[in-house]
């Protein structure tokens, strides 16, 4: 069972790891894909290029067991579809379940994903939300795809829409660009030698 966490990470922090950490414990999970998104569809490109994104995330990883860093959005052209990447992982492990982890605020912007719908035929997706989250209301498209059956994810490789509630620092990529750019401390908020790299390649100074 392989978890798919995607992203711009621009910086990953420890909201970020914190969260991969607990899903897999969670789903017990043989590893999370941390996949970083090269040419989001739906924001601005990041002005830090996917590479340096990516050393960031490796860097921040390297001593996480079963987070495993997948550059495949970087290597492909064009924007960078979540269903695309899904279908490139199934078509490599036709037998793993994979389990496609999205906070809150994707979630609500799901019906805008390009081919959101076939999103179910590669994975089950699971929403992260913080313990006093409400099941909001739901097409009947979704509707028929939740389950609160965890043994459904088990079961079955793809499919289910599942709420898990996870611990959710209140940390922010953008508040932390932001106090890099005005000099303020980012200690404790991400890990110290990503903001060694930060420093290092003198990012987020506007």
């Amino acid at each position: 069972m392989i978890g798919v966490y995607g992203g711009t990470f621009n910086p990953v922090h420890y909201g970020h790891l914190r969260t991969a950490v607990e899903m897999k414990e969670i789903f017990s999970l043989d590893e999370i894909r941390l996949i970083p998104c090269s040419q989001p569809f739906h924001r601005e490109m990041p002005a830090t290029s996917a590479e340096r994104r990516l050393n960031m995330l490796m860097l921040a990883t390297s001593k996480i067991s079963n987070l495993v860093v997948d550059r495949r959005e970087l290597d492909r052209e064009g924007y960078s579809y979540m269903v695309d990447t899904l279908k490139s992982l199934r078509a490599e492990m036709p037998d793993e379940s994979l389990y496609l982890l999205i906070g809150t605020d994707a979630f609500r912007g799901l019906p805008d994903w390009h081919q959101w719908q076939k999103l179910f035929d590669y994975a089950h997706v699971i929403v992260m939300t913080r313990p006093s989250y409400e099941l909001p209301s739901l097409s009947n498209f979704l509707s028929a795809k939740l389950t609160k059956n965890r043994d459904d994810l088990v079961e079955n490789q793809s499919g289910c829409l599942f709420f898990q509630s996870v611990t959710q620092l209140d940390i922010s990529a953008t508040s932390i660009r932001d106090k890099v750019k005005e000099g303020l401390s980012i200690h404790f908020l991400l890990p110290d030698n990503v903001i060694e790299y930060i420093k290092d390649n003198k990012l987020y100074l506007g």
